[in-house]
């Protein structure tokens, strides 16, 4: 069984403030003014950080909803009347009001909180001071992973920089390149000081890698692509390397390997009953919901001899490598599902949900190697990046690419991307980023100039007491 370092049994830290975006108040919650008094309490604390990457908003239906099925390589999947409220995201239809937007806004709110909790409150605390420095820097590239989610879905959002001292939480937004470049600052700072390695009790906890691999996928959507590829190349140098076998990679035995540099432990233990990341998206009716299910255009996507196609897709009727038999002729059930959340029946922890052990994989080295890669073509180096793309082909048995000039490099790597990153919510955001969403999802509904962004929640609005301006559209 993994090791798993949340051991504390599930809380929340609150805050004073008149914000209901930033002030979501749990049953059995602790006052800040009795907490942080000690070493165990800084532990607990951070702990608590990490424990919203594996929560309902950051791996079921709020994290699927927007970055999901509004790319289109998935689609709501499970029967059409079961969760029907899912389509006005593979259409763009939601709106200010509707609950996904919302919810996936308190979401990552609720996490920022419980980062800037630790980054304002453990400093003070008498306890190892080395210790005390690295979870701060834990909190400090948590809080950039959640700022990076916000402002990729909404643009600029308001920066809390630690807990307000005066307790006034009633900002305006911020830019979205003043909010990149908080972002940067934290992971910078965060890099600086985090370990690349911790023991094995600790697995799941944020490294230096993690640190400089998020903050290179950072520059790469703010274009900067020189600090892209030199950030890129530290990661490289650190020694991480892809996995030779695709399936194992994606199974519990390929978890924290070689090709993990940020990765969510979900482990069925401490009290916390794993996530719902693998039952959301499971086989209807013999594993789980059904929910964001591949489309055809991702499987035509796919060229012919690429092993992911079938190792990303799971089809009714087939035999897994693990030996199970995935039903058919369910026709309100579907007839594909995402096998990369797949968990073998032998291996399933039946103490807690389907899946629950399945780890999210939310940086990977491939990523990695596809941003060096992208980077390196923009900056003229055509050389480096078809070298660093056929590295992740021929891991899926392809031959090397046929591209290159640098428009054709460039269109190789994005549709590389595509197929390497399929159902890891990375196809609506790089469809924007890349420019690309309105032509491959104007059919879909998508419109230019408005749905590159989702709404500010219509609640946070009006509670910003006319300090938040609505996105373009809305």
């Amino acid at each position: 069984m993994k090791k798993i370092f949340l051991t504390l049994t599930l809380f929340s830290l609150i805050i004073s403030c008149s914000d209901d975006f930033v002030d979501i108040k749990r049953e059995g919650t602790t006052e800040t003014t009795a907490f942080f008094k000690t070493q165990d309490d800084a532990l607990q604390a951070t702990n608590a950080v990490y424990a919203f990457l594996r929560s309902w908003e950051n791996t079921g239906f709020p994290a699927q909803y927007v970055f999901g099925v509004t790319g289109d390589d998935v689609e709501k999947g499970s029967n059409p009347g079961d969760a029907s409220f899912i389509n006005a995201y593979d259409r763009f239809t939601f709106t200010v009001s509707d609950d996904g937007v919302r919810g996936y806004w308190i979401g990552q709110w609720q996490a920022v909180n419980r980062a800037n909790q630790v980054i304002t409150n453990v400093p003070n605390i008498d306890m190892d001071a080395t210790l005390r420095t690295r979870l701060v820097a834990e909190a400090k590239m948590l809080r950039a992973y959640f700022y990076f989610n916000l402002v990729r879905i909404y643009g600029g959002v308001p920066i809390y920089d630690g807990l307000p001292a005066d307790g006034n939480y009633l900002k305006a937004r911020n830019t979205s390149d003043e909010v990149y470049a908080f972002i940067v600052k934290d992971l910078t700072e965060a890099a600086q000081v985090l370990p690349q390695t911790y023991p094995t009790a600790d697995l799941g906890r944020v490294t230096k890698g993690g640190a400089l691999g998020l903050l290179s996928k950072v520059y790469l959507y703010m274009k900067d692509y020189q600090k892209a590829y030199d950030t890129s190349n530290q990661v490289i140098a650190l020694g991480y390397s892809l996995d030779p076998d695709f399936n194992h990679l994606f199974r519990p035995a390929g978890e924290f390997g070689t090709e993990s540099v940020f990765e969510v432990n979900c482990d069925c233990a401490g009290g916390f009953g794993g996530s719902q990341y693998a039952e959301v998206q499971g086989v209807r009716s013999q594993f789980g919901w059904g929910f964001f299910v591949p489309t055809t255009a991702l499987e035509n996507a796919f060229e012919a001899g690429d092993i992911r196609k079938e190792l990303t897709i799971l089809r009714e009727g087939e035999t897994t490598l693990e030996g199970d038999v995935i039903h058919k002729g369910d026709p309100q059930a579907g007839d594909m599902w995402n096998q990369k959340v797949y968990v073998p029946t032998s291996l399933n922890n039946n103490a807690c949900g389907y899946g629950s052990i399945q780890n999210l994989r939310i940086l990977r080295f491939a990523d990695i190697l596809l941003i060096n890669a992208e980077a390196a073509n923009e900056l003229g180096n055509t050389s480096v990046a078809t070298t660093n793309l056929n590295l992740v082909r021929k891991r899926a048995h392809l031959s090397d690419t046929t591209a290159s000039s640098k428009a054709d490099i460039r269109t190789a790597i994005w549709q590389e991307r595509r197929v390497e990153l399929a159902m890891e919510m990375d196809r609506f955001p790089d469809l924007v980023r890349t420019g690309q969403a309105a032509t491959v999802l104007g059919p879909l509904g998508f419109k230019a100039g408005k749905n590159e962004l989702f709404p500010i929640p219509l609640d946070a609005i009006n509670e910003s007491k006319g300090l938040f301006t609505q996105n373009p559209g809305y």
